[in-house]
């Protein structure tokens, strides 16, 4: 892994979640790029404001950025730049930045879960469903230890592209973990468990995993129940993509998960 982008609002799950990527850079050897898009204070938002001003406000996300940079670096001592941006849509800002620094990975906060969360999403979520970046949403109560189990859950294996396979596979000797895949069916039937061998994913034939299949009327409890029983470090999830009409129906199951998770998350789009 060559370069990690951590989205920051100085906000406390921010904080948090720039501290777990410094270690997990000096882990991996990676780069840090740490990103603010400043934005203007509520009280000056409806006004008008000058040419002066914005430039100061940028400056002093720059500055505050840099401090980080720089405690980061001596702390953690790995390489760490720093990008700012302006009234800009953050989701599209680091879709570039991603693109310019070759990065592989976007590290954001995610929040306490909320019910407004939960049913609309913040920042963090948005960016896991609208765009084609890894990113991992970090909680705010969470902080970096080694990562000895990954537990990668999804609905339909079938439909799993070889490459996230291959980047998961990627992942997996970087970290030196055990993984376990496991598929979940939505259906309306009692819970159900079987054990695979791990020949039924020839793209994983090389690593450690075992794989496990389940029947539930409850995939969100599912997961969170083998999470626990894992011990598991850090969930994997790919997103599913909906429009706006049907988002209101099929609330996304990684975005559900993102909210109310006590471990990170690690989305990995699906390629279209």
């Amino acid at each position: 892994m060559n370069t990690i982008i951590v989205a920051t609002d100085f906000s406390r799950e921010a904080e948090n979640a720039m501290e777990y990527a410094g270690a997990l850079a000096k882990n991996v050897k990676a780069k840090l790029i740490l990103f603010n898009s400043a934005s203007l204070p509520h009280h000056t938002s409806n006004s008008l404001i000058s040419a002066t001003a914005i430039f100061r406000l940028e400056e002093k996300s720059r500055m505050l950025l840099q401090e980080r940079a720089a405690n980061l670096q001596e702390r953690f001592k790995v390489e760490v730049g720093v990008e700012t941006g302006f009234l800009t849509e953050i989701e599209d800002r680091l879709e570039n930045l991603f693109v310019k620094h070759k990065a592989e990975l976007v590290v954001m906060g995610m929040a306490s879960q909320s019910i407004e969360q939960d049913l609309f999403g913040n920042t963090t979520t948005s960016a896991i469903l609208k765009h084609s970046y890894p990113v991992l949403a970090v909680p705010a109560s969470v902080t970096y230890k080694r990562i000895e189990n990954v537990l990668f859950a999804c609905d339909d294996m079938k439909k799993v592209d070889a490459a996230i396979l291959g980047k998961i596979k990627q992942l997996n000797r970087l970290l030196g973990s055990k993984l376990e895949v496991l598929h979940v069916e939505d259906t309306p039937v009692r819970k159900k468990h079987v054990r695979v061998v791990p020949e039924e994913i020839p793209q994983l034939k090389d690593v450690d995993y075992i794989y496990k299949n389940y029947n539930s009327e409850d995939v969100i409890f599912t997961i969170k129940e083998e999470i626990q029983r894992l011990e598991a470090d850090l969930l994997i999830m790919i997103p599913r993509r909906y429009g706006f009409w049907e988002s209101l129906i099929h609330r996304s199951k990684t975005r559900l998960m993102a909210s109310g998770l006590f471990i990170p998350l690690l989305s990995i789009p699906q390629v279209d």
